[in-house]
């Protein structure tokens, strides 16, 4: 009895630690278990992860190699459609300091595959929910941090010939401040940046939004640059039953969104842009004809001292309409064409405070003159 009360904290304290080895070994099993029969049971899906690994001291857990199945409900045939090497799942630490306990998330090599009827992006959008609900079991806290490290996204078509699989590769994504931990005063607290290789070129995003609103609210720029057409002709010969011989090509565009309607343009610009080659000799004649027009059509249309092709498309509306202007459409590529060439850069002219203002004062050009309805007509 003496012996037990005078080491009795040292034995309290060896079974407290005895204890904690334990759960700390089968708790991995445990979640490891619990997750597999979660993603087993998303609706329309199936997945599985190899393991998980948890980091008790710094509150996080890592995912590793998990991957989720688009499953078809009649010949519950499987299609690829998430991976990743690993999910690294934990908690911010200086929110703690604004009184806010969220979390982070961490992608490390993941791949996204959407393949036409079979995973396409309206239909992966309506299963979110089930989506939703597997990753708030996951990770139970707000997501204040999220980080896709070498990413991937695809999107293929195996109904077409040649088949189509165009992607984008090492891609980078960083969201901050997500929950709005910090700057709660700023009407677009949250950021958005994202940079990806796409066929040579480079893609880059920049965004500004509200990730608490109710509506969308945003600011964003993005642009891709110098991608080579050439490394795109299964898509082009796919799709447009063309494909080119030299050519790079560039996207700009901006969007502004606040209290349901948005306002941007998307401007593309074709440099170099060489249809027919010497391999076109072995082609048919009627698709050798249609690759003449294209390519006759194309140098019609381009700027001869800048040697692109290029136009810029005004987009507006609200959430439920959209309007393209196209006339305003029309006049650019004209005008890139045969007064001055667009330059291939963002215009800076589209920012939140924007959305619910028009231009005032702007001129109409000749074609919106032309397709404009005459007031008191077709009334």
């Amino acid at each position: 009895m003496i012996f037990f009360k005078k080491y009795k904290k040292t034995a309290i304290v060896s079974i407290v630690i005895i204890c904690l080895i334990v759960i700390r070994l089968i708790l991995p099993t445990i979640v490891l278990r619990y997750a597999n029969k979660a993603l087993a049971n998303i609706d329309g899906y199936y997945g599985h992860v190899d393991d998980i690994g948890l980091s008790i001291y710094r509150g996080a857990y890592q995912i590793n190699d998990i991957y989720i199945n688009k499953v078809d409900s009649a010949t519950k045939e499987q299609t690829h459609f998430f991976t990743s090497k690993n999910v690294n799942l934990s908690i911010e630490w200086l929110p703690l300091f604004h009184g806010k306990l969220v979390g982070k998330l961490v992608f490390n090599s993941p791949q996204l595959i959407f393949t036409k009827n079979k995973t396409e992006i309206g239909k992966v959008a309506k299963d979110t929910n089930d989506f939703r609900k597997i990753l708030k079991s996951f990770m139970p806290l707000k997501v204040n941090h999220f980080e896709v490290n070498n990413g991937s996204i695809h999107y293929v078509d195996g109904t077409t010939n040649p088949k189509v699989d165009i992607f984008l590769t090492d891609a980078h994504i960083v969201a901050q401040n997500l929950t709005n931990v910090v700057n709660k005063e700023q009407e677009l607290p949250s950021a958005v940046t994202a940079t990806a290789n796409i066929y040579s070129g480079t893609l880059s995003l920049d965004m500004k939004l509200d990730g608490l609103a109710i509506n969308p609210t945003f600011d964003l720029n993005a642009e891709i640059k110098n991608t080579n057409l050439v490394l795109l002709n299964d898509f082009l010969q796919a799709y447009g039953s063309v494909d080119v011989n030299r050519g790079t090509f560039g996207l700009y565009t901006e969007f502004a969104s606040k209290d349901g309607k948005y306002k941007g343009y998307v401007k593309p610009i074709i440099h170099d842009l060489k249809v027919l080659g010497p391999k076109d000799k072995k082609d048919d004649l009627l698709h050798l004809a249609w690759e003449a027009l294209v390519g006759g059509v194309a140098d019609v249309f381009k700027n001869q001292g800048k040697d692109q092709l290029a136009t810029k498309v005004p987009i507006e509306g609200d959430t439920k309409t959209a309007q393209t202007n196209i006339p305003e459409t029309v006049w650019e590529l004209l005008r890139n064409a045969f007064i001055q060439a667009l330059v291939p850069t963002i215009d800076n002219q589209i920012n939140i405070n924007s959305v619910n203002n028009s231009q005032p004062d702007k001129k109409p050009t000749i074609l919106q003159k032309v397709f404009s309805k005459k007031k008191g007509t077709h009334q």
